[in-house]
């Protein structure tokens, strides 16, 4: 498959998530009122969606392993057009809830295939500077996201936000459809006929959960999502409730957040050719370390403007777009014939850190707000992300520079066309 082309199709599969997530948030309040649902009702249409996500994964990439990622897209993402159309239909809170699951389910199979492409063309570290390419695409996405939904359902209504979803699901299936060939070799589908064995699939997940690599760059990407999910689940609570920033402005909070993380996509491209995968790992927890650190610095010491409290977050978004490219990479190296089941575990972890972060802040965000106290719910989100800014770093400069797959770092001329 030509590199670009790889790119583009990496770019649209992730991208997926996002659009998914992020292109309704602005429809929310609207679409609860309408179909008559309350608030709790209104969070378990993310919460569903992201169990259904995680959980699916670990079905899927056992069956992309046997029978290739090309059968896999296509039903995951029929499975996905279907739902996204049922919950532009929908007429009340259960059925949108109903369909959201399966649109985790469905993109679930989008997300996992792309980490296991990347494994199925590239070795380290091209792996990572192609993933961290595909990444800059989902940051554009991302930056995109909210402030269309916001425009189409202030224009249209909240249906043509879900409308919107529809389309997007059909184009990527599209572009699956006649660009891509399928990137597992038919000999390692062969190796494979006895996959999906109840015996064969516990060894294969022994084998993957026991190996040092994948223990440390999944834990990697946990840990960086983690401060990622950390501000996505506080934000709202932080800067609207307790700051009292007017929704307007916290979109403009989220778009900062995610033009942050696009230049560090392109900075790890920029270490991977010039110091190696290990050392561009452990600069990145330095730079991770920092957003961390000064954050919890602006929170005890009573710092309430929004605008300054986000600036360390845009640093922590740099460091993340540098984790994240190298943590899934380098989860999936080490399995070239398993790929698929290696990034379905991978993926399943980061989903069911992200549902304890979620469980934990969501009691000290709770407990702030029913003491009316501000500052003591910018101190959950600091903590949190302060948190997970430390351990990304120690993890970064210690066991990633033991576990770090070796290959001589590409001369920078060479890297530029990459880039």
């Amino acid at each position: 498959m030509p590199h670009q082309r790889a790119v583009v199709l990496l770019a649209l599969l992730l991208g997926l998530q996002p659009v998914t997530s992020d292109l309704y948030l602005p429809a929310l309040p609207t679409l609860t009122r309408e179909l008559g649902g309350s608030v709790a009702q209104a969070q378990l249409t993310l919460s569903a969606l992201l169990l259904a996500f995680g959980v699916s994964q670990l079905i899927w990439g056992p069956l992309s392993d046997r029978f290739g990622r090309k059968p896999i897209l296509v039903t995951g993402l029929s499975l996905f057009i279907l739902a996204s159309v049922a919950g532009l239909l929908a007429s009340t809170m259960e059925a949108l809830i109903a369909t959201r699951v399966v649109l985790g389910v469905g993109l679930g199979a989008a997300v996992m295939c792309a980490r296991a492409i990347v494994r199925d063309l590239y070795e380290p570290p091209e792996a990572a500077r192609t993933l961290s390419q595909a990444l800059s695409g989902l940051g554009v996405i991302a930056v995109l996201t909210v402030p269309v939904g916001a425009a189409l359902t202030d224009a249209f209504g909240w249906r043509t936000a879900l409308g919107a979803l529809t389309v997007c699901s059909a184009a990527t299936l599209a572009t699956v459809l006649w660009r891509y060939p399928e990137s597992l070799s038919a000999s390692i589908r062969a190796q494979n006929r006895h996959a999906l064995r109840p015996a064969t699939l516990l060894r294969t997940w022994g084998q993957i959960l026991w190996h040092r690599q994948f223990q440390t760059f999944a834990l990697l990407s946990v840990l960086t999502y983690g401060g990622l999910f950390t501000f996505l689940v506080t934000s709202s609570f932080v800067f609207v409730v307790a700051l009292g920033l007017s929704r307007p402005h916290y979109a403009g909070v989220m778009v900062a957040m995610a033009v942050a993380y696009i230049p560090g996509t392109f900075l790890c491209r920029w270490l991977l050719a010039r110091v190696g995968l290990a050392k561009a790992v452990a600069i990145g927890g330095g730079i991770t370390l920092s957003g961390g650190l000064a954050l919890l610095a602006m929170a005890h010491s009573g710092v309430q403007n929004p605008w300054l409290l986000v600036v360390p977050v845009c640093v922590y978004m740099v460091g993340h777009g540098i984790h994240q490219a190298c943590g899934q990479s380098g989860a999936v190296a080490p399995f070239p014939k398993s790929a698929g089941t290696a990034a379905a575990l991978a993926g399943f972890l980061m989903m069911l850190a992200a549902f304890a972060t979620g469980a934990w802040l969501g009691q000290g965000l709770h407990a702030a707000q029913a003491a009316h106290m501000p500052q003591q719910s910018v101190q959950v989100m600091a903590w949190g992300i302060g948190f997970f800014s430390i351990c990304v770093a120690l993890l970064a400069w210690t066991a990633v520079q033991q576990h770090a797959p070796r290959a001589p770092a590409v001369a920078p001329a060479a890297s530029s066309a990459a880039s």
